[in-house]
């Protein structure tokens, strides 16, 4: 159960390096933690001691503690590992301890860590670190992981790969719920009258009309349904500003005196297609954890067991 997370990085050593180990930087890509401040040490013989921050909403912030407890470099890898841990009761991390390893590949690095930790509050800390915290900060580790890449890779500033990454979470659920909502409340739920009068000014005939506007309302739902998981893609997009395009046509084709009522679907279909360009544009270059590998090659676990 222990987190492990791996991305290829094609940049310098050097480079991946100073932004990884340089506490201010680090927080820059790191949607762990909110902040990190190194400590004064009497000596470069004793670990390097730093402090973290991390808000979890609501203006909570939790504060907590680490050490480097050693680097070294062998044969063109380097690697460092730590120590950590939260004195703060609301913190479900008691302490924990981790690596990074940064490995030359070719024209690019290697840059995996790995850690684990124990959790408080008895059995339903268990609990809870188990469905919700361990996924959670496996999923954020290899997201960060690619937002550095893309910070190397391309130049892109991490503060605007976040706002592009929540432009597209912000297009992908309202898109989502208006093509549920649209598929449930007028159609599936009633239909209401003005959806099956549209129906019958677009030809549809009057035995025809129930049974036609609960399978588009199903259809709606499904396509709604499937819009986050899918979101990712371009297809659902284009799907969308398609189908706003081809409904305002056969609105202003069969119902042309709809467009001049309040709420309209004319507007309502201009704003859902917009909306969907935004999400379509914000693809590219953005961040995924989908990128990074979740678990060490099958020759890393082979060696491990033995």
């Amino acid at each position: 159960m222990s987190i492990y997370v791996e991305a290829q990085i094609r940049g310098s050593m050097d480079e991946l390096w100073r932004l990884s180990q340089t506490p201010d930087l680090h927080a820059r890509w790191d949607l762990r933690f909110t902040s990190i401040e190194y400590l004064e040490r009497a000596g470069d013989a004793e670990p390097q001691r730093f402090r973290y921050a991390t808000r979890i909403g609501l203006g909570v912030e939790i504060e907590g503690w680490g050490e480097t407890a050693g680097e070294r470099s062998v044969g063109g890898t380097r690697s460092s590992s730590l120590r950590f841990g939260s004195e703060d009761r609301r913190s479900l991390i008691r302490s924990g301890s981790g690596y990074w390893r940064y490995e030359p590949a070719g024209d690019h690095v290697r840059f995996i860590t790995g850690y684990d930790y124990e959790v408080r509050w008895g059995p339903i800390g268990r609990m809870l670190d188990r469905v919700v915290l361990r996924p959670l900060l496996g999923w954020a580790t290899a997201w960060s992981f690619d937002r550095l890449r893309l910070w190397i890779e391309d130049g892109a500033d991490p503060s605007r790969t976040a706002r592009q990454a929540m432009i597209h979470a912000f297009a992908a659920g309202t898109v989502a719920f208006v093509w549920m909502w649209h598929g449930i409340v007028p159609k599936l739920a009633g239909p209401h009258p003005e959806e099956l009068a549209m129906l019958l000014e677009a030809g549809v005939s009057q035995p025809w009309l129930h049974p036609v506007a609960l399978i588009l309302g199903a259809a709606e739902f499904s396509f709604g349904l499937a819009f986050l998981p899918l979101a990712r893609r371009r297809w659902p997009w284009l799907v969308t500003i398609a189908l706003m395009g081809l409904a305002t046509f056969g609105v202003l084709m069969s119902s042309p005196q709809r467009a001049l009522g309040a709420f309209n679907p004319v507007t309502l279909n201009l704003l859902l297609a917009v909306l969907a360009a935004v999400g379509l544009l914000s693809l590219r270059g953005l961040p995924s954890a989908r990128r990074c590998l979740r678990c060490p090659p099958k020759e890393q676990r082979v060696q491990s067991e033995l």
